[in-house]
């Protein structure tokens, strides 16, 4: 697995979402969550300019379509109600209870691409999203 196919980004994404979750747990520690949701939007933004800077990919707004944007609008309100969600619920949740029920994203986007982009998993993926869903609720439920 190289670093130009989609899998070995896919693991890193859950590598550090991992570690988000790991650090944010600790890092909301005495700290009102919706702060702490700024404090991390602010050091992303500063992370993701420095990347496009050094990259040289900055591109002319100009070149963005009106859907491109409406789209890219709509999902950062997205992004940032889940994240405010998120660390409401780091701050209330054990770590390892809220990261699973988050990641029931996992089955919601697979639903709403069949619904809405006309993606067809096939039985076997649907199996895996089932059991993705359940093993979040179970890891969730407190004993």
């Amino acid at each position: 697995m190289t670093l130009s196919s989609w899998q070995a980004w896919a693991v890193l994404s859950a590598i550090f979402a991992a570690l988000t979750a790991i650090f944010a747990k600790v890092g909301v520690d005495n700290v009102n969550p919706d702060f702490a949701t700024f404090v991390r939007t602010i050091i992303i933004l500063i992370c993701l300019a420095a990347i496009l800077a050094a990259t040289g990919q900055f591109q002319s707004p100009g070149s963005v379509s009106t859907r491109s944007y409406v789209f890219l609008v709509l999902s950062g309100l997205a992004t940032g109600v889940s994240w405010i969600c998120y660390f409401r619920a780091l701050k209330l949740g054990d770590a390892s209870q809220v990261a699973p029920i988050d990641k029931l994203s996992v089955m919601l986007v697979a639903v709403f691409a069949f619904l809405f982009l006309g993606e067809r998993p096939s039985g076997q993926n649907w199996l895996g999203i089932a059991l993705i869903a359940a093993g979040a609720v179970l890891i969730a439920i407190k004993r």
